[in-house]
């Protein structure tokens, strides 16, 4: 899956107040994105109709990527998959399950047991299936400043030190960098804590 870098090369101009060449700041600026999604382990920006199988075999199960967008034009599918053979079955939200943010509550079911549950029949009521397969929209269609803001700080550090030297002299003129502006520029630790909340595992709900 390609996504779009989390700022442009118009946001980092305007962060560093100076123009760039283009190829310089979009490399810089797709690398601090990647340290953003490998930190996060989250798309972040906005993608449509995504299939994913995750795992059940409990009551809750939390979608992997968030925010969880349900509309018209973005509906949610959960079809828990039938083992050994089993047939697939197709969930209603508010009959089997309920939603919450990106929480979804397997219900007990309001029919016999042994209708379309898969094999074996005696399957735990009132949970998931083993493996539950998604069709669902997540993410931001507007990058949130935070965000966009530890991208435009990263992006910053790579074009400031391009070749990642711990200093440099030119004439009577020295700098010496900090560690971590030194090679390709890593999240510090403030930077992680901004980022926490978004990261997956975090809970978060968030009403769609």
């Amino acid at each position: 899956m390609s996504l779009p870098p989390l700022a442009t090369v118009a946001d980092l101009q305007a962060h560093l107040q100076r123009e760039l060449p283009a190829a310089q700041a979009d490399l810089a600026i797709r690398r601090a994105s990647a340290r953003v999604r490998s930190y996060t382990q989250q798309t972040i920006s906005f993608v449509a109709n995504d299939v994913v199988e995750v795992d059940g075999g409990d009551r809750t199960l939390r979608v992997p990527q968030r925010p969880l967008v349900v509309d018209d034009a973005h509906p949610l599918t959960v079809v828990e998959l039938g083992d050994f053979g089993g047939l697939d079955l197709t969930l209603t939200e508010g009959v089997d399950y309920t939603r919450l943010g990106g929480e979804l509550t397997r219900g007990y079911p309001t029919y016999w047991t042994n209708r379309l549950m898969g094999w074996p029949h005696n399957r735990v009521r009132g949970v998931f299936a083993p493996r539950v397969r998604l069709t669902y929209s997540h993410g931001y269609q507007t990058v949130p400043d935070d965000i966009m803001d530890v991208v435009l700080a990263l992006a910053t550090t790579n074009v400031s030190n391009v070749l990642g030297l711990r200093s440099e002299s030119i004439d009577d003129y020295s700098v010496t960098y900090a560690t971590e502006t030194v090679g390709d520029a890593r999240l510090n630790k403030d930077q992680k804590e901004e980022l926490r909340g978004y990261r997956k595992g975090a809970f978060s709900v968030t009403l769609s």
